[in-house]
């Protein structure tokens, strides 16, 4: 009798359905910067754009968590994936990542996700700017480019604390001696331990990006880093001449998902329109939000946490449980069909049509 011995073919990976990812290997880039590859733990393929990212959700010293991290990897490669995390000084996820994630431990993840993407075909010449561990959508960029052998004109800007906190250093450094069209700049803020390090040395500004890339009104601006850092580069970008609209940037910035909320303020008597009790059930807060207004802004008025990052329905990191009520809720990508099934919703981009009840 015949047996069917054939080997199970792969299926692309549906961010609808799919979630379950298994680490397989973990890679030192710096002292605090570590690189993470992930499978599916079914037989699956990957498939994206360089730029985005994934939402991890996890659960840290008994509470659920999530974050979201940009893809590092090559988009080229299918079978596996690779995200580079910093950590962060009293950051959760970070800390818990660097500390206990080893390859073989599962982790739930959704996505891929994202509008922070290179055009295709690009039309004008590109800066790539980064800082810190936000160079890992730009290096997701320059490896997928690498790969399909296409070399636009591209200027990387990379900066660190020090030389030895330049996340890729030399693998940045090889590229920029074998690659066509492709110039590197770094720039560490200070020496640090190299008393010998050449290069030049300082924090973003207008004039450095003046004389660094004197082409630069002419470039498309690609931006990930810190807020401080991101804020300095867009203002020097727009003196020097970049249109607003080809500007754009991207962050999941641990100090912002870190932060406390806003002190509690007293509720205000409505101008107009319809007002609705909104309930965060776990933390016994209750408040009245007019219809108008996010149902996240509404929380941080009044002191409930609510971890999030985008604050446009894309990263899918404020992802709550509706246990009553109904909402307006204009996501962009950062909740699935099966999710908001389930009861949840997305309390950024949510505005109340009813009394709500969330299990926060």
């Amino acid at each position: 009798m015949a047996t069917d011995t054939a080997t199970p073919v792969a299926t692309w990976w549906d961010r609808e359905d799919d979630q379950a990812l298994v680490c397989v290997d973990v890679r030192a880039e710096t002292h605090d910067v570590k690189t993470f590859w992930f499978q599916a733990q079914e037989d699956r393929f990957f498939r994206f754009q360089a730029g985005q990212y994934f939402l991890f959700e996890l659960e840290v010293d008994g509470e659920p968590v999530s974050r979201c991290y940009s893809i590092s990897s090559s988009s080229s490669v299918h079978r596996l994936f690779s995200i580079t995390v910093k950590r962060v000084p009293g950051g959760k996820v970070s800390n818990w990542l660097h500390d206990h994630l080893v390859p073989g431990r599962a982790l739930q993840g959704a996505g891929p996700a994202g509008a922070f993407t290179l055009e295709a075909p690009l039309r004008r010449k590109v800066l790539l700017i980064s800082g810190g561990v936000g160079i890992t959508p730009m290096m997701s960029m320059v490896r997928s480019l690498s790969d399909a052998r296409q070399h636009p004109d591209i200027v990387f800007l990379h900066a660190g604390r020090t030389p030895a906190d330049l996340v890729y250093r030399d693998e940045l450094l090889y590229r920029a001696k074998v690659t066509p069209n492709f110039r590197l700049v770094f720039l560490p803020e200070a020496l640090g331990d190299e008393a010998g390090y050449a290069g030049v040395t300082g924090r973003v500004s207008q004039p450095l990006l003046a004389a660094t890339v004197p082409d630069l009104a002419q470039r498309d601006v690609l931006c990930c880093g810190p807020a401080p850092f991101m804020a300095a580069v867009k203002q020097a970008s727009v003196a020097l001449g970049v249109p607003p609209e080809r500007y754009f940037e991207e962050s999941f910035d641990a100090a912002v998902l870190e932060a406390p909320v806003l002190p509690p303020v007293a509720d205000k008597p409505a101008s107009g329109g319809a007002t609705f009790q909104v309930t965060f059930a776990k933390q016994n807060k209750v408040m009245q939000v007019a219809g108008d207004q996010l149902v996240l802004a509404a929380a941080r008025q009044h002191g409930v946490s609510i971890p999030s990052s985008c604050g446009n329905g894309l990263c899918g990191t404020c992802k709550s449980k509706l246990v009553s009520g109904k909402v307006d809720m204009q996501h962009t990508g950062g909740i699935r069909k099966r999710e908001v099934d389930a009861g949840f919703f997305l309390p950024c981009c949510s505005k109340p049509l009813s009394d709500l009840v969330i299990e926060r």
